[in-house]
């Protein structure tokens, strides 16, 4: 059984002065600074410096997930303002990937701003410019108590993609406090993302080049793509003191056959690109365990599943092996699944042993993470970053720690 240590939010808390959070993005992406850690060691790099600093036989996994502008405003005939902040997809049917393509009314969970003033069976009216046409939006409130919101449009044959391109807004974090600009649009991206559906960029992608990337290329650095599909649930803060009480957030992980296949076939070491890269690949790992346990098809992971008692607990390849031979019994070449998977101090990490992140906000999960991870030495990595004028959080600089090296 994995070891889980009552844990106190109060011991994973520090000060972070409003002035140390990024407002904006740099000018170059890959010129923020960049906290390389290993074996208590600290050096302090820049993001550009990143290919040099990799061993060889390295494997980075990426989030290509795709930020949407899933700000919607809506006007009511009085004029007042509606906000409908897009959660996750419930009809008609729950998977990201389709719902983005899907080319008819869609209905989403979502936050609603000035809820009160939004009456039932009222539709609220919206246009978006696509291809120079105007194409008339609208929203009815399907469910006020679960907030469900259904959205339509008049131009057939286009996708909801496009729908949320034209009309949304950049999701801004809300610790960032402003409004977004017209230069939020490219720079809350990575270069690399592909595949619709995040309400939250996953950060540390964001420092990434197309020239760094060749040069990862270029130094034999190999690189995997999977999706994980970022929700609002990241900024979500603990409340509970005993975080296990905290109700994780459950996110959409799509992994092809591909990427088991090429993570079975590789013996170095494997750097996350990300928190969001670190929970998908732990948590397929833990699919695994399911599927050889439990003969469990669905692709679920419960917040503590990792700290249950298991059968058997499987080596990473038998794992990897498992997946691999049930998508090529059952034909498929990639599976959607969802974890609500608790990374904590106490866990023991099967995938990864390199992460790419950012610094990130005191008493979160994400912090939690980055403390298991580092062996608790989270406090020392956050004191020197704030002693040395790091930026922190979304548009914050970035950092290279290492569980230990192969």
């Amino acid at each position: 059984m994995e070891s889980r240590p009552e844990i106190k939010l109060s011991d994973y808390q520090y000060e972070l002065p409003d002035e140390r959070i990024a407002k904006f993005p740099l000018k170059k992406r890959d010129h923020s600074k960049l906290l390389h850690f290993e074996e208590g060691k600290i050096n302090h790099h820049r993001f550009f410096n990143l290919p040099e600093l990799l061993p060889d036989n390295s494997l980075m996994v990426f989030n290509n997930t795709k930020v949407i502008p899933a700000r919607l405003i809506f006007k009511r005939a009085s004029g007042a303002k509606i906000e409908i902040f897009l959660l996750q997809p419930i009809a008609p049917n729950q998977v990201i990937n389709e719902i983005m393509i899907h080319e008819g009314p869609v209905t989403w969970k979502a936050m609603i701003g000035n809820l009160k003033k939004w009456k039932d069976n009222e539709s609220l009216e919206g246009l978006a410019i696509i291809n120079d046409q105007e194409v008339k939006v609208s929203a009815t409130l399907v469910d006020r108590e679960a907030r469900y919101v259904k959205i339509s449009w008049d131009k057939p044959n286009t996708p909801f993609a496009s729908i949320v391109e034209a009309s949304g807004e950049v999701p801004l974090p809300p610790y960032l406090n402003r409004k977004a600009t017209s230069e939020d649009k490219p720079r809350y991206q990575t270069v690399y993302s592909q595949k619709e559906g995040a309400v939250a960029a996953p950060t540390a992608g964001l420092h990434f080049t197309d020239d760094i990337l060749n040069q990862l290329s270029e130094n034999g650095t190999k690189k995997e793509y999977l999706t994980l599909h970022v929700g609002a649930g990241t900024f979500q803060p603990i409340k509970d003191e005993n975080v296990t009480d905290h109700p994780m957030h459950n996110e959409q992980v799509v992994v092809k056959k591909e990427n088991i296949k090429n993570l079975l076939d590789h013996d170095g070491n494997i750097i996350a690109v990300g928190t969001t890269s670190m929970r998908s690949l732990e948590s397929i790992y833990w699919y695994g365990v399911k599927l050889l346990n439990e003969k469990d098809k669905l692709f679920l992971i419960p917040k503590l599943y990792p700290y249950q008692d298991h059968a058997k607990k499987p080596s990473v390849k038998e794992s990897l092996q498992a997946i691999l031979d049930h998508m090529e019994s059952e034909n498929i070449e990639e599976i959607t699944g969802s974890t609500e998977i608790f990374i904590m101090p106490g866990y023991h990490f099967k995938v990864c042993n390199g992460l790419l992140t950012n610094f990130h906000q005191p008493g979160s999960t994400l912090i939690l993470l980055v403390a298991a991870f580092t062996k608790n030495h989270w406090k020392n990595i956050y004191k020197e970053a704030l002693s040395q004028d790091y930026r922190f959080l979304s548009y914050g600089d970035s950092s290279l720690l290492w569980h230990h090296k192969k």
